[in-house]
């Protein structure tokens, strides 16, 4: 009996299969008969089988930095507590009174000492960041389009032949979108070149303003008190920036620290918020707004590169602005606290660097390539995401589960082969249910959601905001993850204390996590972009 090397088994484990009927065919040589189609689909690894150990060691490190003052306090209390002990009632009055009203310097050394403490340790301890509230961009009834209208403008652009807009009719019938997502206007209407400067601004325009005029007036804060402005938008980078045209626009004020991140992929946004903290932690008493978008015109290809054409499928327009505050006084007004950042860049690697790249096609059309290798780079990248992450969030007994099942494996692995879970010896899977209360995972595909479902071990209701996103509004890039907490909103389903996982991953390849902790109970906003459709949904996708 042949042996099947452990590589090439492991690499066989990857693959999935699935028989697709493309009903009857039109023309050829097989006119008139019904084909089918294998389609084989690599499925995200099972990460948790390969966790590399110096992942574990630096979120172990972070762990251990943050609970120094847990060790340290505890172990002066008992000290404290085994003196105070051995003491009656009457020997500690006649310490704490008759002898120390003799040593009136020992009383007041000690006072000195407690109070410089106490300053140093709240001056030195980082200034909390809160979220006051966020607005997602919610674009007008006359953008909106069905797949099947999707399909019928490509097919009037004359851009795509017929094999192209075969090959989108099948994405899309798969990707998880429903038919209420949008476009701009330039590309329903226009036969013409859409991806031009005049288009790119009036949509960015449309987009960013939208968002934020809502955010102010529900946050009731003026333009001219915002201290740090960071703008992301990955594709579309204009000169004046998209900052500039902000600021110009509300007329804000002269010293505003403003950035403009550009050329950065779907998990822009949360590198902009980590761009944001920083900021307010170097300048105390100020507002940071956060704006995350993308520009669909301006990315839209009219060719017929396959791997080019998906973008087509899956974006469609959207923006969300957020302000933050390092204010103490807005602790009792805010909606949630800040608790961790965790950002992973493998663009050292050349298959990660290359996975989303933007050139042009053999005509010379500029579009995004999608490679068919994302989806093993995106769990790769997940994988070590969420190693670092774990220490920093899990309960003490999953990390000790997951740590020791970790070790056992490194230390007792027979011969350098990895234990398969079919073998009963697989890695303990942390459970981040125990975690995590709300869950916001980036809404890339229906296929990728399937698989982080499967490798987290997450539920139905976890996924339940990134899947309804998708289906109502698409892939809208980086603040994909903010219309998933607008839809947790809607449905009051954020609580008093709970902790939210907003998780987004994209071209370089990045992989992002950001953590949040609720302040309040976040009742159902006045103003939310799924208002007027959340008793639809969920809905079956």
């Amino acid at each position: 009996m042949s042996v099947i090397p452990s590589d090439m088994a492991s690499e066989r484990d990857l693959l999935s299969t699935e028989i697709v009927n493309r009903g009857i065919e039109s023309s050829g040589p097989n006119a008139g008969s019904l084909t089918f189609s294998v389609r084989v689909r690599r499925r995200l690894p099972d990460f948790l089988q390969s966790v590399n150990l110096k992942y574990v060691k630096l979120g172990y490190h972070h762990l251990i930095n943050n609970a120094i003052y847990l060790t340290t306090i505890p172990f002066l209390v008992v000290v404290f507590s085994a003196e105070v002990g051995s003491l009656s009632r009457e020997e500690l009055w006649k310490k704490l009174w008759f002898d120390a009203r003799y040593d009136l310097a020992t009383v007041l050394g000690f006072f000195g000492v407690f109070v410089f403490t106490l300053s140093v340790y709240f001056m030195s301890r980082p200034r909390s960041i809160y979220l006051i509230d966020f607005a997602c961009f919610r674009p007008s009834e006359d953008l909106k389009v069905s797949k099947e209208q999707f399909i019928e403008l490509a097919r009037k652009s004359g851009k795509f032949d017929e094999p192209s807009l075969e090959f989108q009719t099948r994405i899309l019938n798969s990707s998880g979108l429903g038919d209420e997502t949008y476009i701009p206007k330039s590309v329903i209407t226009s036969t013409e070149n859409t991806a031009t400067m005049k288009e790119g601004r009036a949509e960015a325009s449309m987009v960013m303003f939208g968002a934020l005029d809502e955010l102010f007036e529900k946050t009731k804060v003026r333009p001219k008190d915002v201290g740090v402005l960071v703008v992301n938008c990955s594709i579309f980078n204009p000169t004046p920036s998209l900052s500039a045209m902000i600021i110009n626009h509300y007329k804000m004020r002269g010293n505003i620290l403003s950035y403009n991140l550009g050329g950065m992929g779907c998990s822009a946004g949360i590198i902009a918020v980590d761009l944001a903290r920083d900021m307010l932690q170097a300048n105390p008493n100020n507002y940071a707004v956060v704006v995350s978008t993308e520009m669909v015109g301006y990315n839209w290809y009219p060719g017929s590169d396959r791997s080019m054409l998906i973008p087509n499928c899956f974006f469609r327009m959207g923006c969300s602005a957020v302000l933050l505050s390092n204010r103490r006084r807005d602790y009792h007004r805010a909606k949630y606290r800040l608790e961790h950042i965790v950002r992973t860049h493998k663009g050292a690697d050349d298959r990660s660097f290359r996975c989303v790249y933007q050139e042009e096609d053999e005509q010379r059309l500029k579009g995004l390539k999608i490679s068919k290798e994302l989806v093993e780079i995106g769990g790769d990248a997940l994988k070590t995401n969420i190693t670092t992450l774990g220490p920093l969030v899990l309960p003490f007994s999953e990390q000790l589960l997951f740590f020791a099942t970790l070790v056992s494996r490194h230390l007792f692995k027979n011969g350098g082969s990895q234990p398969s879970l079919s073998s009963g010896k697989g890695p303990y899977i942390p459970d981040f249910k125990l975690a995590f209360e709300c869950f916001c995972v980036h809404s890339a595909s229906k296929t990728v959601l399937d698989e982080l479902q499967r490798n987290l071990e997450l539920s139905d209701e976890n996924m339940e905001a990134s899947r309804m996103t998708l289906h109502r509004f698409g892939n809208t890039s980086s603040s994909s993850i903010w219309y998933e907490l607008a839809y947790m909103e809607a449905k009051e389903k954020v609580k008093r204390g709970d902790r939210v996982w907003q998780l987004a991953f994209g071209s370089g390849f990045k992989c992002n996590s950001i953590v949040w902790r609720s302040m309040r109970r976040v009742r159902k906003p006045s103003r939310n972009p799924w208002l007027d459709c959340i008793e639809r949904y969920p809905v079956m996708n």
